[in-house]
C-alpha cells in the first residue's frame, strides 16, 4: 500500500484539507479520507489528472516545420490550409512503426505533463495511395501498442473519411490514406475493436465522422449506428471555409 497525502485534494465532495490518498499493489486507489495526519509522499494541491480529449499523434513528428510562416498558398497567404498541404506530404512518409514511435512518445510527454487518458482522433489508416495494409486495423492497432508501452489510458477513434467536400468531390492524393466507405469502414472498426481488448480497462474505443463535409449524410448515418453506447466524436467546425461551404 502507498499513501499519498496532499495538503488541498480536489474530491468527488468538492476541496478538501490534510487528504490521504491508499493507493493498493494494483495502482488502483483504495480510499481517500480527509483531515488526516500528513504521512507518506506530500504534495501541496492535488487534481485527478484530465484526459486530452482530442489527439492526432501523428502530427508531433511535424513539430518544427510549421512554427514559422513558410512558402504562401495559392491565395496568397499562409494559413491553415498552406499547413495542411505541409501535413498531406508528411503523412506520405510514415510507416506502422513510425506511428508506434511517435504516438509512444507523444503519451509519454502527456503523461508527463499530468494527462492520465487520450483520445486519439485517428484518420491514417492505409498505405501511401489508398489501398488498405493486410491487416485493415494496422495503423490503428500501432496507437494500441504505443499505449501499451506508455500505459495511457486511451480512447481509440477511428475515423469514418469518404469525400473531400460537401460537393461529394473525390479525396485528394494527400487524403488518400484516411478514406473508406461507410462498408469498408465497419469492417476497420470491427477489428480496431477487437485489438483494444489488448490494453485494460481504461482502454476504450469510439466512433469518429470526420466532419459535416466529409462524410455523407448516408455514412453519417451509418457510422452513429455502428456502436450505440460508445463515443462519438467529430469536427463540427474546424474552420469558416468549411463552415460557409456546409
Amino acid at each position: 500500500m502507498e499513501i499519498l497525502w496532499a495538503k488541498k485534494a480536489l474530491t468527488k465532495n468538492g476541496w478538501q484539507t490534510d487528504v490521504s490518498i491508499s493507493i493498493g499493489e494494483d495502482g488502483y486507489i483504495q480510499s481517500v479520507e480527509s483531515d488526516r495526519p500528513a504521512e507518506g509522499k506530500r504534495v501541496g494541491i492535488l487534481l485527478a489528472s484530465p484526459a486530452n480529449l482530442h489527439s492526432h499523434a501523428f502530427q508531433r513528428a511535424m513539430a518544427g516545420m510549421s512554427e514559422q510562416r513558410g512558402p504562401v498558398g495559392p491565395n496568397g497567404h499562409d494559413n491553415f490550409w498552406t499547413w495542411r498541404h505541409l501535413m498531406f506530404r508528411f503523412v506520405d512518409q510514415l510507416t506502422p512503426d513510425d506511428n508506434v514511435t511517435i504516438a509512444a512518445y507523444l503519451q509519454m510527454e502527456m503523461l508527463e505533463s499530468g494527462f492520465a487518458a487520450v483520445c486519439e482522433f485517428h484518420y491514417l489508416h492505409h498505405q501511401p495511395g489508398g489501398a488498405p495494409y493486410s491487416s485493415i486495423a494496422q495503423m490503428g492497432e500501432s496507437i494500441i501498442e504505443a499505449a501499451s508501452s506508455s500505459g495511457i489510458g486511451l480512447t481509440l477513434l477511428p475515423v469514418l473519411y469518404e469525400h473531400g467536400g460537401c460537393d461529394g468531390r473525390p479525396l485528394t492524393s494527400g487524403q488518400s490514406r484516411f478514406g473508406n466507405s461507410p462498408d469498408r469502414f465497419a469492417r476497420l472498426y470491427e477489428a480496431s475493436k477487437n485489438a483494444i481488448l489488448q490494453l485494460g480497462s481504461d482502454a476504450s474505443i469510439g466512433v469518429a465522422p470526420h466532419s459535416l463535409r466529409a462524410v455523407s449524410q448516408k455514412g453519417l448515418e451509418a457510422a452513429i449506428a455502428l456502436d450505440p453506447g460508445q463515443p462519438l466524436h467529430m469536427h463540427i467546425a474546424e474552420q469558416v471555409a468549411e463552415i460557409e461551404e456546409i
